[in-house]
C-alpha cells in the first residue's frame, strides 16, 4: 500500500492508538512500521491473533506485562565473557520474570493456539531470576547476602567506621584540640576522614594534609592517630569492590549460559506484546474480526469510524461487489459523505493489517491489493483550497495503475470545474472504473451521476441523511436512494425569504423538481420503515430472550424430576439392601443356636424383617409409579384449544397447534408461547386450592412484567440501585434464573456501585461481567437464587 494513501486514510492515527497499548519501546518501533498485508493466509493468521488476545481480555483481563527490555547487548556480552553491572542483570531478570508470569497467565486459557505456540517457546528461568533479585537490591546496591565474604567484609567495615569515629570522637572532646579546629565536626576527604583545622593552627596537629577550603582559612588534617586505621579501611574497601566483582562476574557466567532461551523469550514476549495490544484496541473499539471473503465483494455491517469519538459516531451498512462494483454517494457537499469514504478505505487498511474493526461480527471483506483514495480535506473543500488540476492529477494516477483487486475511493469526483463538463468526465471515468471490474466508492453533487446510476448496470446510487433542522448530515447511509441536494431547505432555514426560494425553482426544470418531492416522499416513507423494522427487531429480540430463559427452565425442571426419580430409586435400593443384609446376618446366626426357644426367637426376628423387605419393595413400587405418573403421563389424543398440562412447568396451557409432522405441539402460559414435544404434556389439572391459583396467577402476573434487562445508564448510582432492586424483585417472583443489568463503562462508578449491592442482595448468588457478545464489562449478569 501506498504511503500516500495510508495518509489520507489516516492509518497513522490508528497505529498511534495502537502503539498507546504496546509495553516495549520495541514493540512500539513495530507498530510505527506495521504493513499491510495483502496474502489471504497470513491476513488471517493475524486476525486470529487478535481475537484469540481480545477472548484473554474478556475473560479474565490483559496479559499481566510488566515491564521487560531489550537485552540482547547484554546477554551477547555475557556469552563473551564481560561482566555486566547490576543494571544489566536487574533489567534481564526483570524480562525473564515478566517472560514467567505471561506464560503462567496464558497456560490458564484453552483454544488460543497462536498465542499459546508463543507461550510455549519461554523457557521459565526462575532460579536465574532469583540468584540476581536476592544478590542485586538496586542498581547501586548489592546486598550483604550476596555472599559469606562480602558479610565478613562489610561487617569489618562498619567495625573499622566505629572505631575511627570512637577514636576522633574522644580527639574532639579533649580541651588541647578545642582552640586548633575550625568546627568540631568529622568529614572526609579522598574517603578518609579528616579534621577541620584552622589555617594558623597547621603545626598544632600532627597529622597529614587532604585538602584545603576555597578561602584557605581551613586546612582538612587526617591525625596521625588515625592514619593506620584510615589504611585498613581503605584496605578494607577495596576487598569488598573486589568481592562485588566477582559476584557480578558469578552472575554474568550464569546469564551467558543461557543467553538463547534470553533472547528467545524476550522475542516472545515483543510478539505477544504486540498481540496482546491489538487485543486491547479491539476491546477499547468494541471491534470484531470480520469474516474473508474470495469473491471480492464488501459488507460491512454496523460499520463505525474508529476515530470519531463513540458518543458521535453513526454506524452504517456498506455494501459493493455483488451486485454492483460502482456505488454513488449523492448530497448535499457537508462532509456526511467523506466519512463514508474514509469508513470504508480505513476499515479495509485494518482489516489486512491483521487488526479488528468495528463493525458486527458478520461482516465480511476481501483483500485487496492496492487501497486508492482522492479525498480532500473537507475543510479545504469548502474554502476552495483543492484544485480541479491536482483532484485530476490523482485520478491520472488511480487510472495507471487501478484493477479488479484494487479499491477506489474519490470524493467529489469531477467538482472544480464547470459542473456539466465536470459531470460528462466524471461518468467516463467511472465507465472506465467500472469495465476494469474496480470496486469503486465516489461521493458527488451532480444530479446527472444519480441518472448515471439509475440507468447504468452496475452501479447503484446512495444517500447519507441530512437533517435540516439541525443543517447537519447524520451520516447514515442509504443504499439504492439517491441524496437530496437540500439546497432549497438549507437556504430557507438560514434565512433567504420563501419569494427568492420560489423564483429560484422557476428556473429549475420541472423534471428536477419531481425527482426532488419524489425523493422528499421516498425518504419519508423509508424513515417510517426504518423506525418499524427497529421497533420489530426490538420485539422480536424480546420474544427470543423470553422463549431462551422458558426453555432453559424447562429443562432445569425436565433434569431436576429426572434426578429426583433416580434419587428416590436409590434410596429405595439402599432401603432393601440393608434390610437384605440384616436378614442374611440373623439367618448366619440361626446355624450357631443350641435352644428351640432361642431359635423359635429368632425365626420371628427373620419374619419380621422379611416383612419389613416386602413394605420397602412395595413402597419403593408405589413411589416410582407415582413419580413416573407426574412426570411422563401421556396424552392420548390433543387438539387446537384444549387445555393441558406442562410437567416441566407445574402449570396447565392452553394448546394454540399442533404439528403431527414434527410431533410438536405450542401451547401458551399467560402471554407466553413455546413449541413443545407431546411426552412433556399430560392431560389437564384440576386447581383445587384458590390459593394455588392466585400464586399461580402472581406467578404469571410476574412472568409478564419482568423486563429482559434493567438499563440505568445516566442514571446517578442512588437512583441506579432503586431501579435494579425493583428489577431483582420482579425478576425473583418471576423464576427468572438470570438478570442482565446494563451499566456502561464510564468512569466504572455505576458498575462498582452496583457489583457491591449485588454481593449483599438476598436474591443473589453469583454475578460476572457480561461476554463479549453481551456487552462486555458495559453489562453485569447475575444468577439469581
Amino acid at each position: 500500500m501506498r504511503k500516500k494513501y495510508t495518509t489520507t486514510l489516516e492509518f497513522d492515527k490508528i497505529k498511534l492508538m495502537l502503539a498507546d497499548f504496546a509495553i516495549s519501546e520495541n514493540t512500539k518501533s513495530f507498530i510505527d512500521k506495521l504493513g499491510i498485508s495483502t496474502e489471504p493466509k497470513m491476513i488471517k493468521t493475524y486476525q486470529a491473533e487478535t481475537s484469540e488476545a481480545q477472548k484473554i481480555i474478556l475473560q479474565k483481563g490483559a496479559i499481566p506485562f510488566r515491564a521487560f527490555f531489550d537485552v540482547r547487548l547484554f546477554t551477547k556480552k555475557a556469552s563473551i565473557g564481560s561482566t555486566l553491572d547490576t543494571r544489566a542483570l536487574l533489567q534481564i531478570a526483570q524480562t525473564i520474570s515478566t517472560a514467567r508470569v505471561c506464560k503462567a497467565y496464558i497456560e490458564q486459557f484453552q483454544e488460543i493456539p497462536h498465542i499459546q505456540n508463543l507461550a510455549e517457546q519461554i523457557t521459565v528461568l526462575k532460579d536465574l531470576e532469583d540468584e540476581i533479585f536476592s544478590k542485586i537490591i538496586s542498581e547501586t546496591q548489592i546486598s550483604d547476602n550476596a555472599s559469606a565474604n562480602l558479610r565478613r567484609i562489610r561487617r569489618s567495615i562498619e567495625q573499622e567506621n566505629q572505631n575511627i569515629k570512637n577514636k576522633i570522637s574522644s580527639m574532639l572532646s579533649s580541651s588541647a584540640y578545642s582552640s586548633v579546629l575550625q568546627d568540631s565536626i568529622v568529614t572526609i576527604r579522598n574517603d578518609r576522614f579528616v579534621l577541620p583545622v584552622k589555617a594558623e593552627n597547621k603545626n598544632a596537629l600532627d597529622g597529614i594534609v587532604h585538602d584545603t577550603s576555597s578561602s584557605g582559612a581551613t586546612l582538612f588534617v587526617e591525625p596521625m592517630a588515625i592514619v593506620n586505621m584510615n589504611n585498613k579501611l581503605s584496605q578494607l574497601k577495596n576487598e569488598e569492590h573486589k568481592e562485588i566483582e566477582k559476584i557480578l562476574q558469578k552472575l554474568t557466567a550464569e546469564v551467558g549460559q543461557y543467553f538463547q532461551e534470553i533472547n528467545d523469550n524476550l522475542k516472545a514476549l515483543e510478539k505477544l506484546d504486540f498481540i496482546n495490544a491489538k487485543g486491547r484496541l479491539s476491546v477499547s473499539m468494541e471491534a470484531n474480526e470480520p469474516q474473508l471473503n474470495n469473491e471480492k465483494y464488501v459488507n460491512l455491517i454496523q460499520a463505525r469510524h474508529p476515530l470519531i469519538p463513540k458518543d458521535k459516531v453513526v454506524s452504517s451498512n456498506i455494501i459493493l461487489g455483488k451486485d454492483y462494483t460502482t456505488l454513488i454517494i449523492t448530497g448535499p457537499n457537508t462532509g456526511g459523505k467523506t466519512v463514508t469514504l474514509k469508513t470504508l478505505g480505513l476499515l479495509c487498511m485494518m482489516f489486512q493489517a491483521g487488526l479488528h474493526i468495528p463493525c458486527q461480527a458478520q461482516s465480511t471483506l476481501p483483500v485487496f491489493n492496492d487501497i486508492y483514495a482522492d479525498i480532500g480535506d473537507e475543510q479545504s473543500i469548502e474554502q476552495s483550497l483543492s484544485t480541479f488540476s491536482s483532484h485530476i492529477s490523482n485520478i491520472v494516477n488511480i487510472l495507471k495503475f487501478a484493477n479488479k483487486n484494487s479499491l477506489v475511493l474519490i470524493d467529489e469526483l469531477g467538482s472544480g470545474t464547470d459542473p456539466i463538463e465536470g459531470s460528462a468526465l466524471a461518468i467516463s471515468i467511472l465507465d472506465e472504473l467500472k469495465r476494469r471490474s474496480v470496486l469503486t466508492l465516489v461521493t458527488t453533487h451532480f444530479s446527472e451521476l444519480k441518472n448515471y446510476a439509475l440507468t447504468t448496470d452496475g452501479v447503484i446510487n446512495a444517500s447519507v441523511e441530512f437533517d435540516v433542522a439541525t443543517l447537519s448530515p447524520t451520516y447514515r447511509l442509504t443504499i439504492g436512494l439517491p441524496g437530496k441536494s437540500n439546497a432549497f431547505e438549507i437556504s430557507k432555514k438560514l434565512g433567504i425569504s420563501d419569494e427568492i426560494i420560489a423564483d429560484a425553482k422557476k428556473h429549475i426544470q420541472n423534471d428536477n423538481l419531481k425527482m426532488e418531492d419524489i425523493l422528499s416522499q421516498i425518504d419519508k416513507v423509508k424513515n417510517d420503515y426504518e423506525t418499524d423494522k427497529e421497533n420489530l427487531e426490538k420485539e422480536l429480540e424480546d420474544a427470543k430472550f423470553i422463549r431462551m430463559k422458558l426453555e432453559n427452565k424447562q429443562q432445569r425442571l425436565e433434569e431436576k424430576n429426572k434426578a429426583m426419580l433416580e434419587e428416590a430409586k436409590e434410596q429405595a435400593r439402599k432401603m432393601i439392601a440393608d434390610a437384605k443384609q440384616e436378614a442374611d446376618k440373623i439367618a448366619k446366626q440361626i446355624t450357631k443356636l443350641q435352644h428351640m426357644s432361642a431359635y423359635k426367637e429368632v425365626d420371628k426376628q427373620l419374619n419380621n424383617i422379611r416383612t419389613n423387605i416386602r413394605g420397602y419393595e412395595n413402597k419403593y413400587q408405589k413411589a416410582k409409579q407415582e413419580l413416573v405418573k407426574k412426570s411422563e403421563t401421556p396424552l392420548d389424543t390433543v387438539k387446537e384449544g384444549d387445555t393441558v398440562y406442562v410437567n416441566s412447568f407445574a402449570q396447565n396451557a392452553k394448546v394454540i397447534s399442533v404439528d403431527e409432522q414434527k410431533d410438536e405441539i405450542v401451547v401458551q402460559i399467560g402471554a407466553i408461547k413455546m413449541p413443545l414435544k407431546k411426552e412433556n404434556l399430560s392431560p389437564a389439572q384440576k386447581q383445587k386450592e384458590k390459593k394455588a391459583t392466585k400464586s399461580a396467577k402472581i406467578s404469571k402476573n410476574k412472568v409478564e412484567s419482568a423486563r429482559l434487562s434493567c438499563d440505568v445508564r445516566g442514571l446517578d448510582l442512588e437512583s441506579a440501585l432503586l431501579e435494579v432492586d425493583k428489577y431483582i424483585d420482579d425478576s425473583y417472583l418471576a423464576q427468572l434464573p438470570e438478570v442482565t443489568i446494563i451499566h456502561g463503562v464510564g468512569t466504572l462508578v455505576l458498575k462498582n456501585g452496583i457489583q457491591n449491592y449485588l454481593r449483599k442482595h438476598n436474591h443473589i448468588k453469583s454475578f460476572r461481567d457480561g461476554q463479549y457478545n453481551e456487552g462486555g464489562i458495559g453489562v453485569t449478569v447475575a444468577t439469581l437464587k
